[in-house]
């Protein structure tokens, strides 16, 4: 019985006798032996047959069929009609494959049995004989059907298939002239079945000048009938899985017209490669213009130019002359089809990054915005921007070597000292000092110490330019309605030597300050009224009020006792006490230092009203309990009114202060000989206790403990130092014995409940972003701004306890209305970024996902920046930067600083940038403009050896659980 081989390898020629051999070559060198291959001879009439004959001569593995089907599809289906091995390989004339590939392929197929076919990745060849970079489409292995119906994403000889398959599914399409293998990978795909991937460039593709790839207008024709036929149902599959029965799914990823305009696109560059256009630019109307698409699309345009031009990557840049006006025109005109010539212009931009990154500027490459160069980094010369250019690529070179690459928007001319602020910035000055001569050295150093203002004495210098962008966002500024804000001064933390040991001093400098607790809010009138309501049965004679403050209990406290002597430490307190209450004929007032002077005695009532905290210690608290007992008289009654404090009880809900509270107060007192527990009003945030004083004949009774709600609204200042429900971890604590390397940097656009389905990743409930303000403080959290953050990673000094950063873009009016209050209630702050342009509008970047959402007035940031939130750029118009023009991000960037230090007073050092989008541009451009740091499109945490002008955030996302928000933020502590 004659053995059947593995592999079967179809081989169509047709007047192939300058490629034919080095295919069949690779075959030979195959390091597996179990082959055979039929070479269909396609009524060639060069030398081909001669040299088909002579490999069939030597190695019996080698057939020959003679075909007249003009076309590799005829020609293929011919061999595939005569080959009896188990799998099939297709392998035309000029291309050839990696003597691995048998080997490799047939191994991947082994580990899975269900597979119908392996593939790999695949290089092209140019005519000079230079390799393109390895390409392999990882998706295949994932969605092979759903890739297949949008794009041809193999070559014909990177695959091994299933034979059988093969033959069920009617082989290759001979009506097709192009696109037949992507046609017949779709039907295969079509069935269901597995495909598994060798990623391994083990392909290679030889591309020529009449390489029928490059006929575009053929490739278009036929490419749309098998995007049409993978977008509907394909009778000629009989048994298709029921998943691909009906076709690809849109809701899958591109449409058919999308996919098509991909092509187009490709078609196009290709076009442009050969230095001709027969693609109209209305077929690329379908392509998504969004900004997360610009890439791509600069992408397949790369690859479109390779294959059109006969190049590789290293020599596009070098060969723009050849090409770059049309690929520039193709630009500009995809920006009109799409009315988005911004979106163009981005792409743009993409491109000739790529285009760059791949060349050596072995000579200045002029493409269309960007100029790229090598320079002398010892003695740099000025650069003359040529017209159209706002950026410049450029290599820093040392002793013939690339000792740098800077990328920046240009503005203007590039002055020498320009170029030695750059190259300093890169090169160490120590490397720049090797080789180079004592004189060039100190000259260059002397350079770079000039002021900048010698920039701006040029007017067509980029600094010259740039000081016309600040000067105009200055007049515009300054004649917007809006009124200015004087600048604040810095926030000064206080000296060591600030702390002031008098009471006395330190009490009358706090009541400097007119009613400095807010004793009028309801919360201070509710606690007033359970005092008194606390008060003993029957007359009370004297009464002595310790702490009155300002006299607002005093005046309430008067009418129910016979006389009532109001104390305190502090004069000026007493003098307001005295204007308050002066009217009552029973009231005296005296300053009395509760814990240094002696108490009048005898009293039938004390009451002591949030005051017993603000001794040093507990052994001072046990001292002054003594002194409050003898200073009644037999069955008098003190009235102790105090918070509860987390450093008594860290598991209930108390005040963060570094003090002991009521808890600690209460026992202390019930501790005291001669006291005894009466009756207690508790609150969740306050205790009000009864104690009596023991005459000789009493007996202590249960004491009545009233459990009762806080009805009336909490002031912010006070709510912002409770942790309900009590706390994980003291801010003190951990700021004693923590230090980190990182931190997060959380960031945030909306909080509301309501919104467009299209935004809710973006949009954080109300509820959910309290709950996780709430988690914040109860462990431990503090908030700091992105000038504290700057301080740390520039002084390299590790972050004390566990800060965080929270950051807002976009600045809606939802922050207002609802972050804001949550954040102040949990003694936390925030950093918005503003989108200055229409600061007091709507976010209409939006708009084609729903209503959009009101943005803050200019009102609301400045009484916003007064109660302790801080504002940075999120530029004018929320205009993603990468298409924004050199100038017009200068600008942007200028005029959003001007305008957000006018509204709030303060400085502004901080951008974020819109969308996330960064380029090799902004970060040098906001340093020029005023800019300190800056957030972009990296995620994770900000750590110590970040760039402070590209800092990462952690996105925390609308759609996702309080228990995902503790995982990431516990993860960066670990």
């Amino acid at each position: 019985m004659a053995h059947n081989p593995l592999v079967s390898i179809v081989v169509p020629a047709r007047n192939a006798e300058a490629t034919l051999a080095r295919a069949l070559d690779c075959l030979l060198d195959q390091e597996i032996g179990d082959w055979e291959a039929i070479i269909v001879d396609d009524a060639s009439t060069d030398r081909t047959p001669a040299i088909i004959a002579d490999y069939v001569d030597r190695d019996a593995r080698f057939r020959t069929l003679r075909a007249c089907a003009h076309s590799a599809a005829g020609a293929r289906n011919s061999g595939i009609a005569a080959a009896c091995g188990h799998w099939l390989m297709f392998l035309d004339a000029d291309d050839w494959v990696d003597a691995s590939f048998l080997a490799k392929m047939l191994a991947a197929l082994k580990t899975a049995p269900d597979a119908v076919a392996a593939y790999c990745g695949s290089r092209r060849v140019m005519p000079d004989g230079e390799l393109t970079p390895s390409s392999i489409a990882t998706e295949v292995a994932i969605q092979p059907f759903e890739t297949f119906a949008r794009r041809c994403a193999i070559r014909t000889h990177a695959l091994l298939v299933d034979r059988e398959t093969i033959v069920g599914l009617g082989g290759f399409d001979a009506s097709l002239r192009t696109c037949e293998d992507w046609d017949l990978w779709q039907r295969l795909a079509r069935l269901g079945r597995r495909w598994v991937m060798v990623d391994e460039a083990l392909a290679f593709y030889r591309v020529g000048p009449n390489s029928l790839s490059r006929n575009s207008t053929q490739m278009l024709a036929d490419a749309e009938i098998v995007i049409a036929r993978g977008f509907s149902p394909d009778p000629r599959v009989k048994h298709p899985a029921s998943v691909h029965a009906n076709g690809a799914i849109d809701a899958n990823g591109c449409t058919a017209s999308e996919a098509l305009a991909w092509f187009a696109l490709w078609n196009a560059a290709s076009d442009c490669g050969r230095g001709s256009r027969s693609i109209n630019p209305q077929s690329l109307r379908a392509l998504p213009v969004g900004r997360k698409w610009a890439r791509e699309i600069a992408k397949v345009v790369f690859d479109g130019l390779m294959a059109g031009s006969l190049s590789v990557p290293a020599q596009l840049a070098a060969r723009w002359d050849r090409f770059g006006g049309s690929l520039a025109e193709l630009i500009i005109e995809l920006g009109n089809v799409w009315g988005d010539p911004v979106a163009g212009r981005r792409a743009q931009y993409h491109l000739e990054q790529m285009l760059l990154d791949c060349d050596d500027l072995a000579a200045p490459r002029r493409l269309a915005r960007t100029l790229g160069i090598r320079v002398d980094a010892r003695n740099p010369t000025s650069t003359e921007l040529p017209e159209g250019i706002d950026q410049i690529y450029a290599y820093l070179m040392m002793d013939g070597r690339i000792e740098a690459r800077v990328q920046f928007g240009a503005l203007g001319t590039v002055t020498r000292r320009h170029w030695i602020e750059l190259i300093l910035d890169v090169v160490p000055p120590e490397r720049l000092a090797l080789g180079a001569g004592a004189d060039t050295s100190n000259m260059f150093a002397a350079e770079a110490s000039l002021s900048m203002a010698g920039h701006r004495s040029d007017p067509d210098s980029h600094f010259g330019e740039l000081a016309r962008l600040a000067a105009e966002a200055q007049r515009l500024v300054r004649s917007s309605a809006e009124p200015a804000e004087p600048l604040a001064a810095p926030r000064r933390k206080p000296a060591a030597g600030d702390r002031d040991d008098d009471r006395t001093s330190f009490w009358n400098r706090h009541f400097a300050t007119e009613d400095p607790w807010k004793y009028g809010s309801p919360y201070e009138q509710e606690k007033y009224e359970r005092q008194l309501e606390i008060l003993p049965a029957g007359p009370i004679g004297r009464a002595l009020e310790l702490a009155c403050a300002e006299g607002h209990f005093t005046r309430q406290l008067a009418p129910r006792v016979g006389h009532l002597t109001a104390t305190d430490i502090s004069a000026v307190a007493i003098g307001r006490a005295r204007e308050r209450s002066g009217d009552q004929p029973n009231v005296e007032f005296s300053v009395l230092d509760l814990s240094a002077d002696t108490l009048p005695g005898e009293m039938d009532l004390i009451v002591c009203s949030e005051v017993l905290y603000y001794l040093d210690d507990l052994a001072e608290l046990q001292r002054v309990a003594k002194k409050l007992v003898e200073a009644l008289a037999p069955g008098g009654s003190i009235i102790s009114a105090h918070a509860f404090v987390l450093g008594d009880n860290v598991e209930r809900t108390g005040f963060d202060w570094n003090t002991f509270g009521a808890q600690a107060i209460s026992e202390t007192l019930a501790a005291t000989e001669g006291l005894v527990l009466e009756r207690s009003i508790e609150t969740e945030l306050y205790r009000i206790d009864r104690f009596r004083r023991l005459s000789p004949d009493d007996v202590a009774t249960e004491p009545m403990i009233d459990h009762v709600p806080i009805r009336a609204p909490v002031e912010i200042s006070v709510a912002r130092k409770i942790v309900w429900g009590g706390a994980r971890a003291l801010r003190r604590d951990v700021a004693r014995g923590e230090r980190r390397q990182r931190i997060p940097v959380l960031m945030y656009h909306s909080v509301a409940d309501d919104g467009p389905a299209a935004l809710a990743r973006y949009r954080c409930a109300p509820a959910a972003f309290g709950s996780q303000m709430a988690w914040l403080r109860a462990n431990g959290f503090h908030a700091i701004n992105s000038e504290q953050l700057e301080w740390f990673i520039a002084n390299r000094q590790p972050f004390a306890g566990r800060p965080v950063l929270i950051t807002f873009d976009d600045g809606f009016q939802n922050f207002a209305d609802h972050a804001w209050p949550i954040l102040r209630a949990n003694d936390l702050t925030a950093e918005v970024f503003l989108v200055t342009d229409l600061v007091g509008e709507s976010a209409r970047w939006d708009a084609v996902s729903g209503p959009p959402t009101p943005l803050m007035d200019a009102g609301t940031v400045r009484r916003l920046a007064g109660e302790g939130a801080f504002f940075g750029s999120h530029m004018a118009t929320h205009r993603a930067i990468d298409g924004l023009s050199s100038s017009d991000l200068a600008a942007e960037l200028l005029r959003s600083r001007m305008f957000i230090e006018r509204w709030t007073g303060r400085p502004t050092t901080a951008f974020a940038a819109p969308f996330s989008v960064t380029d090799r541009r902004l970060g040098r451009l906001a340093k020029e403009c005023g800019y300190r740091t800056g957030f972009g499109g990296r995620h994770g945490p900000a750590g110590l050896d970040c760039d402070l002008i590209d800092l990462p955030r952690i996105e925390i996302r609308g759609d996702r659980s309080l228990d995902d928000f503790v995982a990431i933020v516990e993860a960066v502590l670990e």
